[in-house]
């Protein structure tokens, strides 16, 4: 495997008005945002071009508008989410598979991945909970993102997107992502973001971060809350994240936060040294009332 420093980051590029991610890293073509203009022809783009670039999946984001239009496809709802759009129409996550090996899950695998959600819906006691001494959190801005490179540096070796680059941080931070941060006193010692649909009220929770020093204080849990507050004052109504499926700590920490599980990406993300399958959890947020 290439080193991080030297590997080639999947593109991220349109397909008629359409947001597509594709690549030999994570070997699949992603349709990460569908235009309705493109729904009668995504479907044949994307099978094109993973016939060309010999892909071993397709993987899709879509409105139920279009799912009928993939199911005709042979693609499989893996995954699913109430109201992702809008706060009205379920989000489906579908898939098809160009190889055995790429959809095969062991029965062992299988029965891990089904026991780790199950430990992951008993809610927590937050009744004395606290940030410990000393660490604050807060939004992190441009003037943080050479901090923000450097701890993914040291907490991932491989990623599916380039966070370990500071001027992609900052192009996504001028966007549609938000960064959130635990400092101890200068340091960074965590971090999360979120990646906001702004047309469709959701926001993808991710790129969770812990330097090795500071583990086990909950750190995720209080970035999940902080990030969850501040989704709610800009009007976001669903919140979901895409979580390694057989990585106990993010499960929980989502689940025993009060999301629900809504599936699993059969193999479908580069993390960590392979290609892992990955659990859905997501939640509805409580908006705030407007006032008079």
């Amino acid at each position: 495997m290439q080193s991080r420093d030297m590997m080639m980051f999947d593109k991220t590029e349109k397909i008629g008005k359409s947001i597509v991610q594709h690549g030999p890293n994570n070997d699949r073509a992603y349709l990460m945002k569908l235009h309705n203009n493109d729904v009668g022809n995504i479907v044949e783009q994307l099978y094109n071009l993973t016939i060309l670039k010999r892909y071993s999946k397709i993987f899709a984001k879509v409105p139920e508008l279009a799912l009928d239009t993939f199911k005709e496809n042979n693609f499989k709802v893996e995954a699913s989410i109430p109201k992702l759009y809008a706060g009205k129409e379920t989000g489906y996550f579908l898939a098809q598979y160009f190889s055995s090996y790429r959809s095969y899950i062991s029965r062992k695998q299988k029965k891990l991945i089904k026991r780790i959600v199950a430990e992951s819906s008993e809610p927590y006691d937050e009744s004395g909970l606290e940030l410990p001494a000393r660490y604050n959190i807060r939004p992190l801005g441009p003037e943080d993102a050479g901090l923000l490179a450097s701890l993914y540096k040291k907490v991932f070796q491989v990623y599916p997107f380039p966070i370990f680059n500071e001027e992609y941080l900052l192009s996504t931070m001028a966007t549609h992502v938000s960064y959130f941060g635990v400092f101890r006193g200068s340091e960074l010692v965590a971090a999360s973001s979120a990646e906001m649909d702004y047309d469709q009220k959701n926001a993808e929770l991710t790129d969770f971060a812990t330097h090795p020093d500071h583990r086990g204080k909950k750190l995720a849990f209080f970035l999940l809350r902080k990030m969850e507050s501040y989704m709610s004052a800009k009007g976001v109504k669903t919140l979901y994240t895409i979580a390694r499926s057989v990585s106990p700590g993010m499960n929980k920490t989502f689940g025993r936060c009060g999301y629900q599980f809504g599936g699993t990406l059969v193999n479908n993300t580069l993390i960590g040294e392979s290609i892992e399958s990955m659990n859905i959890w997501y939640k509805h947020l409580m908006l705030p009332e407007a006032t008079e």
